[in-house]
């Protein structure tokens, strides 16, 4: 067995094992200990209570923290992880520190929100209800981020080193090279895809063996449908019958896609020009980020957008409304004019649009379109499933709208998509560890690496330990 000074990296899989949620990562060797992403569980109840859970070590024991995007299921932990005790440096890329300032805040403002509301209306069983973590815990894990590069190698701790690389899935979105006491390691992250209409394509995979790969598997057992004709009908339908389209979309990257596509389809008459509402703080902030990056001439955005859209607004078909308040998003919460109102969070677990939710399932002539992966145990996945009542606030809400699901926006690369970039490694690595998909997903996966690619695969157990 190949030793570092006496000591055997392993990784520990601290989340996102069995399940599409929680990513959290222990690298350790001897007393240095690196977390690779820190996020939070969601979904079905008893993975969000795995938030609540001690940690398997001391949060004052890592050395420090690496980042591969913002999004929640990845970066949500870290105000808990701090609170806790966790006082070294968080490692993100540029666009990754801006976007997990504003999702770590929010998080915290609704934790804090439905804390308040659950006592108010004594629904919840604890007594008094308590948030995860507040808005200073989200302030001070901001506080230890650093800044860093893409395509530069940077020490984080003791013997290990990280390198980014553009991923395509989010803005500041990373898979990671990490050296590790002599191990040479690969993280996908989430990776995104070819066709993003905003952001460039993931990167090739950097030369020579990796002694792992620690690869993402959210759509392992499946492929992504083609965009269909039918998500510009649907709007047009329910806009006819006097109906309004509520999208719940995740506020960073999804909203945005969506945005684009829609301003798209209005440009070309395809579908009846209405306001559009953007109804989340945080996919507004988001937003102005993504603006940003075009003006800035990123290395992030396809050249093309740039040079097509700097300076001008690829999100506005001329009736984009950006609602920034509560009691500017209460005068959607029951449309009575056919409007698009596009609200995080995008399944339906908490934020603005479980409140349009409430107000627009009972109603026959309005759709719910589900434009994302939708966990097991959320909202989005009971609607998913045709559920004929939704519980919200602890009241059971009957289900009347439309309900239409469309994967064509994911910006997560499909099994094809993930088996064609892996094969694209210079050497076939020492071994692979599946992640981050549904139990089942993650095996299946796992199973096509070994018979497609004919290398040595896993997909691991929650908590199980692995040498490297």
């Amino acid at each position: 067995m190949d030793t570092f000074r006496g000591k055997t990296p392993t990784i520990q899989f601290l989340g996102a094992a069995g399940t599409v949620t929680g990513s959290r990562f222990l690298l350790s060797c001897g007393q240095i200990m690196v977390m690779v992403d820190c996020g939070l569980f969601q979904g079905m109840k008893e993975l969000r209570l795995k938030n609540w859970e001690p940690l398997a070590i001391d949060p004052c024991q890592l050395a420090a923290v690496v980042l591969s995007h913002a999004h929640l299921d990845h970066a949500g932990y870290l105000p808990k992880l701090v609170k806790d005790g966790f006082r070294g440096k968080i490692f993100a890329t540029e666009y990754t520190a801006k976007l997990a300032g504003v999702i770590l805040r929010d998080s915290a403002r609704i934790q804090t929100e439905d804390a308040k509301y659950a006592a108010k209306k004594g629904f919840s069983k604890h007594n008094p209800p308590m948030p995860l973590y507040e808005e200073e815990d989200a302030e001070r894990a901001m506080r230890q981020f650093s800044d860093t590069t893409f395509g530069v190698r940077t020490k984080v701790a003791e013997e290990t080193w990280v390198t980014f690389h553009p991923s395509g899935h989010i803005l500041g979105a990373a898979y990671l090279e990490v050296e590790f006491f002599g191990k040479r390691l690969l993280f996908t992250g989430d990776l995104g895809r070819q066709e993003h209409p905003l952001l460039s394509a993931p990167g090739h995979i950097p030369a020579g063996k990796f002694d792992a790969v620690i690869t993402e598997s959210t759509y392992g057992d499946r492929e992504h449908e083609p965009t269909s004709s039918n998500f510009e009908a649907i709007i047009n339908e329910t806009i006819d019958r006097g109906g309004s389209v509520l999208i719940p979309a995740f506020a960073v990257d999804r909203t945005e896609v969506i945005l684009v596509r829609l301003r798209e389809l209005v440009e070309a008459g395809e579908i009846r020009r209405v306001a559009i509402y953007a109804d989340s703080p945080m996919a507004l902030a988001a937003l102005s980020y993504y603006r940003e990056a075009i003006d800035t001439d990123s290395p992030e955005i396809r050249p093309e957008v740039a040079k097509a859209w700097k300076g001008r607004d690829p999100f506005d078909p001329g009736t984009l409304v950006e609602l920034k308040t509560v009691d500017q998003s209460k005068t959607v919460n029951d449309p009575q004019e056919p409007c698009i109102i596009i609200s995080a969070s995008g399944m339906g677990t908490g934020g603005r649009v479980v409140h349009h939710l409430r107000d627009m399932l009972p109603q026959a002539k309005h759709t719910v379109l589900l434009v994302g992966y939708q966990a097991m145990g959320t909202r989005g996945r009971t609607l998913s499933d045709g559920a004929e009542f939704v519980k919200m606030h602890g009241e059971l809400v009957p289900v009347r709208a439309q309900i239409e699901q469309f994967n064509s926006f994911s910006v997560h690369a499909d099994a094809n998509e993930l088996i064609a970039w892996l094969s694209s490694t210079s050497e076939a690595p020492g071994q692979v560890f599946v992640v981050h998909g549904e139990a089942g997903a993650a095996e299946i996966f796992s199973d096509r690496i070994k018979s497609q690619l004919g290398w040595r695969s896993h997909a691991p157990r929650d908590g199980e330990i692995c040498d490297l």
